[in-house]
């Protein structure tokens, strides 16, 4: 279930707001984390896909029914800012705030020499919640915001690294594939694209 494309979106505080899935069609959309049990699996991934990020610590989770309410809240935060800065609108301090708020709960929660992020390295393991806190945090240093982008087709959020930042697809294997396959579609059948499916 948690494969590499689900992590697609660079970052971990980006893939776990990626874990609402078509977020941008209510009327599709689900939550990967509605289980609570789903978080620890999904912690168990993002060691693996988000190992470069992480310094390659052990994520790990508490009890599963107290940390979702937790985590759902800074997935969120992260959402909300980053997907509003992506779509142009900027970052009024009433979406930052939030955000602000929950890291520095998730970072004061856990063990001490968590709270600098330069000592990251220097331990074995770490709450996923502390991990997506630092995260978050990163991506708002300059350099980074600017490149969060909306996928043009599933509508996750993705830090787009190529050289030109002009990338438009969250996994071009996946979502630049479908839009193309339903471009294609839509001229040979004379129908209107489906952009969501």
């Amino acid at each position: 279930m948690w494969t590499p494309h689900r992590f697609s979106g660079g970052p971990l505080a980006l893939v776990v707001a990626n874990t609402v899935v078509l977020r941008i069609d209510s009327s599709k959309a689900f939550d990967r984390f509605e289980q609570p049990d789903e978080i620890a699996r999904f912690a168990a991934a993002a060691e693996k896909f988000c190992a470069e990020e992480t310094g390659g610590v052990r994520l790990t989770v508490g009890d599963p029914p107290t940390v979702r309410p937790r985590l759902i809240a800074m997935r969120e935060a992260i959402d909300a800012l980053f997907r509003a800065e992506a779509s142009g609108t900027g970052t009024p301090a009433a979406l930052l705030s939030p955000l602000l708020a929950r890291a520095a709960s998730a970072l004061r929660d856990a063990d001490g020499a968590l709270s600098n992020a330069a000592l990251i390295e220097r331990v074995p393991a770490m709450p996923l919640e502390s991990a997506v806190a630092l995260s978050a945090l990163r991506l708002l240093e300059r350099g980074s915001r600017e490149r969060v982008r909306i996928c043009g087709h599933c509508g996750w959020l993705f830090l787009d690294r190529s050289r030109n930042g002009s990338r438009v697809w969250c996994d071009m294997t996946v979502c630049g594939n479908r839009r193309k396959a339903s471009r294609h579609y839509g001229r040979r059948t004379g129908r209107a694209e489906v952009v969501h499916g």
